[in-house]
């Protein structure tokens, strides 16, 4: 990359659009030495001793007179960031890692249903079991495998691509310094040059208004005057492109890092995570094998135990149900006295329902005698 800067008064350099206009040319105007000029407020210490002279040449060629070349002042600089940051921009909005998520995803549930195997109820299921549970485990860990191998692809792939990134973005760090510097030189070389057109030639045209008094000179001060707002509003619009270079170049490093880290992170699942899974998929089969002979043997001796206890229990309680049932009686004396509770119980909540009863009727009655006499003593006074 050609570290080299030129600036230039021409506002379609480095445009892509060829069919722009040329700005109007300014005429050369020499730089005049100025030592009460206000100092520029950004630091120059970041330039070699020819880029400050040729910012001081630069300074010398602007004309703040003429109204195209301010229009266009420092765009082809601006338009650099601009397009610099869709560079940047795409560079990083397409990548997608979706697809190994998801087939992680999957690899988790494979491993999780290892474990999960239905049993057949029966004697004889235990047996059918243990060969359907090793072919089981033998096709999930077939599953697995070809899972990681895929995923192992697919992350290589993604490796060689961020490394690929990390380092476009150590390129695109050092041409947006270089950006930043050519801003910086546009923004201090107007800046000088304003200082300087304000201290000599809007001096000289406002003694010469109020020297002459006529309304022609005092018309041009204040245009020239306006001619130098509009270029301070330009640089400043420069300073807040140059901010945004600013905030671009920690931005890089923050998403060169990243990449940098998800690198690194695929290296470790690739050199660490993928062969501990392998190496546990052999373990955890070779195991299975040894719990499944080991279980078939324990399972024949619990199946026989349990028959034993089933049957031992079952003639139990055969055996003591009929004796219980062959001493029982046609009624039993339990039956007997608790329905003779039931009709006591009975007789006794109908009399005292009856009683609540008349004692209700009696109140009612009194209750609707003193009622119509509160509505005959109301009739009677109403028409009083």
């Amino acid at each position: 990359m050609n570290n080299e800067i030129k600036l230039t008064l021409d506002p379609n350099a480095g445009l892509s659009s060829a069919a722009a206009a040329p700005a109007p040319e300014a005429p050369a105007v020499p730089s005049i030495p100025n030592p009460t000029a206000q100092a520029p407020a950004i630091d120059e210490s970041m330039f070699t001793e020819a880029e400050r002279r040729a910012i001081e040449e630069f300074a010398g060629q602007i004309d703040i007179r003429n109204s195209g070349l301010i229009l266009g002042y420092g765009s082809a600089a601006q338009k650099k960031i601009s397009d610099f940051s869709d560079t940047a921009l795409g560079s990083v909005r397409n990548k997608d890692f979706g697809e190994t998520g998801t087939m992680i995803t999957n690899l988790i549930g494979n491993l999780r249903s290892m474990n999960e195997d239905a049993e057949d109820n029966g004697f004889l299921g235990m047996f059918k079991n243990t060969k359907r549970k090793i072919e089981n485990l033998k096709t999930k860990y077939d599953k697995c495998e070809d899972s990681v191998n895929d995923i192992v692809a697919i992350l290589e792939q993604h490796q060689i691509t961020l490394l690929k990134d990390v380092a476009m973005f150590d390129n695109l760090y050092e041409m947006n310094l270089t950006y930043f510097k050519e801003l910086t030189m546009y923004i201090i070389a107007g800046k000088k040059r304003l200082a300087e057109e304000r201290a000599t030639t809007l001096v000289e045209l406002k003694n010469k208004a109020m020297q002459t008094g006529l309304p022609e000179d005092a018309q041009a001060a204040n245009d020239f005057e306006e001619q130098c707002i509009r270029f301070e509003r330009k640089l400043h619009d420069l300073e807040l492109t140059r901010m945004v270079s600013i905030q671009m170049s920690p931005q890089i490093r923050l998403v060169q890092n990243n990449d940098t880290m998800m690198a690194e992170k695929i290296q470790t699942v690739i050199m660490n995570t993928i062969p501990l899974w392998k190496s546990q998929m052999v373990i955890a089969l070779g195991i299975e094998h040894s719990r499944q002979a080991m279980e078939a043997g324990r399972m024949v001796t619990d199946m026989t135990n349990e028959l034993l206890k089933k049957n031992a229990e079952a003639l139990r309680q055969a055996t003591v149900e009929i004796t219980k049932e062959a001493e029982r009686g046609i009624v039993d004396i339990e039956t007997l006295t608790h329905t003779n509770e039931q009709l006591i119980q009975t007789l006794d909540e109908v009399q005292q329902i009856q009683k609540e009863g008349r004692d209700k009727r009696v109140a009612a009655e009194a209750e609707l005698g003193r009622i119509e006499g509160e509505l005959k003593t109301k009739l009677i006074h109403m028409g009083s």
